[in-house]
């Protein structure tokens, strides 16, 4: 993870903060109540931090009153006119997102520095395959994840050498290895925060599989300090992915880990739907423990002790089961009672910790 941070409204970025996630609102730039209500779901999802579009004059308006109805950070992207970005640092943007390539010349970046730096506010320098400088990728034959590093490190360079130094770097692409092997380059080379996924993911289905990998990939190797899953979807989908992808590299801790085994030729029960109806039970629990493990076992010849590290399980048999916890049966039910017994057991022994 980076050395240096920032500070994007209440949230760190850099510095050994947990890494935050990210989204971006799918609404009409110009509907502020939209706007608002799906900030608010992003937010019970998981969200840490959301970005808006400021296309125009008006929507940099209803950001200002955007800004005013939530505490959630908010992020202002901007392609184009410079005068946008001024517009939404004063309308009370938290971070702004630009290209310094598309921005509009050396001046009119300076502006938009100079506009930041009177609020500290951090600029997030993005750059991404779809929109490589010419001469860039004419050196690389192509765009190429030496391309990508090299645009994204000349774009930092241009705000560094104006004086500012409160910037978080982004460089995406939609090729999982060329979109690693870019930010591994760029992450020996600066200090500054990294913004990582993968750019046009694709549908839920293909989308989540290249960013679980590509993600992943760069969080195991200690790259990223903040992410955005990027799925053509609701964006509550994006960050419920993220949320995932992170409790299970164990850096959020998870309201719970629901472990189940796949199907073989012992299994005699419907397992799973049995896991299904206990994982949709445990996402709408309340006061459920955080951290609980719960184990769905498809026999009982070992299943319980396969699990024996699971807070509470069950191990289906031949239209039976048994509920277990920590590796001991406690009894032993029908098929169609299993999930209803697991969660009799699990409330009166979680009522009894508390």
């Amino acid at each position: 993870m980076s050395v240096k941070s920032v500070n994007v409204r209440n949230v760190k970025i850099g510095g050994g903060a947990p890494v935050s996630v990210q989204s971006m609102s799918s609404r009409d730039a110009h509907d502020f109540e939209g706007i608002c209500s799906q900030i608010r779901e992003l937010s019970d999802a998981g969200c840490d931090i959301v970005r808006l579009a400021v296309p125009d004059k008006e929507a940099a308006e209803v950001f200002a009153r955007v800004r005013k109805e939530t505490e959630m950070p908010l992020v202002a992207d901007i392609h184009f006119d410079y005068r946008l970005a001024i517009a939404a640092i004063e309308a009370g943007a938290d971070k702004i997102r630009i290209n310094p390539g598309n921005i509009g010349g050396e001046n009119r970046v300076r502006e938009v520095v100079r506009a930041a730096s009177e609020r500290n506010i951090p600029i997030r320098v993005g750059v991404n395959s779809g929109s490589l400088e010419k001469d860039i990728a004419a050196k690389y034959g192509g765009v190429t994840a030496e391309g990508l590093a090299e645009s994204a490190l000349r774009n930092l360079a241009v705000i560094e050498d104006m004086g500012y130094d409160n910037l978080v770097v982004s460089l995406k692409s939609s090729d999982v290895k060329m979109n690693y092997d870019a930010h591994r380059i760029v992450a020996e080379r600066t200090e500054h925060p990294i913004h990582i996924g993968i750019t046009e993911a694709g549908t839920v289905r293909r989308g989540k599989v290249k960013s679980a990998v590509g993600i992943g990939a760069l969080l195991l190797a200690g790259v990223g300090d903040t992410m955005r899953v990027s799925l053509t979807a609701d964006p509550v989908e994006e960050v419920r992915f993220a949320v995932e992808i992170l409790e299970t590299l164990g850096l959020r801790k998870p309201a719970f880990d629901l472990v189940s085994c796949p199907t073989c030729g012992r299994t005699k029960i419907d397992l799973e739907s049995l896991a299904q109806e206990v994982e949709n039970r445990l996402s709408t629990a309340k006061g459920i423990r955080a951290g609980l493990k719960i184990a769905v076992m498809g026999c009982v010849v070992n299943g319980p002790g396969e699990a024996a590290g699971a807070d509470y399980g069950v191990a289906g048999g031949d239209g039976k089961g048994v509920i277990f916890r920590k590796g001991e049966v406690i009894k032993t039910v029908s098929e169609e009672e299993l999930a209803d017994e697991l969660f009799k057991v699990i409330e009166e022994n979680e009522r009894a910790v508390r």
